[in-house]
């Protein structure tokens, strides 16, 4: 097992650049849940619960899922910090084991990117959804500027559309939704919004 080099980030990892970029991710997260009060969310690589734990006020209960404990530990401090009684931490990675677990919202936020097999990580997060459920993926948009052997180098619209209805998932729609200086591996790049339905 190689060390994970989020586990060494985790206590660093909320700079003022991220902290920013998360303020802009929350503006668009918040306007997807809407009505979603009695739900449940899943934060898949939620990390220090940047984005996640801003909107815990809009939904019944999230699970902050990411497979860095340091991470999480960070994100704990958050949850009993800020008095969120509706938010639990849970170590996994469903790339090697998911869980049984359930929800109605799963929310990836520039965790795609991260995962080497995109179709395995859709079809679990598919399995996980309960129907009817919706899938929230922000992440880069493809920018050829980037090459990096761990990272993908952002998506194309209509490759990730295919890739999601191959899975199951229906009524996908994407947009870009921000363009931003230097944030994506100190290029400049533009974040998408996709959602779709189970």
């Amino acid at each position: 097992m190689e060390n994970n080099i989020f586990e060494d980030l985790a206590n660093r990892y909320d700079t003022r650049e991220r902290i920013e970029l998360a303020k802009v991710i929350v503006e668009v997260v918040r306007s997807e849940l809407q009505n979603s009060k009695s739900k449940s969310l899943i934060d898949y690589g939620s990390g220090t619960g940047l984005i996640s734990l801003e909107i815990s006020d809009l939904v019944d209960s999230i699970l902050l899922v990411d497979s860095t404990k340091q991470m999480l530990e960070v994100a704990k401090t958050k949850i009993s910090q800020k008095g969120i009684t509706n938010s639990n931490v849970l170590y996994s990675d469903f790339t090697q084991e998911t869980p049984e677990l359930k929800a109605d919202i799963v929310l990836l936020s520039l965790v795609l990117l991260h995962i080497p097999d995109t179709d395995k990580i859709l079809q679990e997060l598919f399995r996980i959804l309960n129907d009817g459920g919706k899938l929230i993926i922000i992440d880069f948009d493809k920018n050829d500027r980037i090459n990096h052997p761990k990272v993908h180098n952002g998506f194309l619209h209509n490759e990730l559309k295919k890739r999601l209805s191959e899975v199951g998932f229906k009524s996908i729609e994407m947009k870009t939704f921000y363009q931003g200086t230097r944030i994506f591996m100190n290029q400049d790049a533009s974040i998408f919004i996709s959602t779709c339905i189970k």
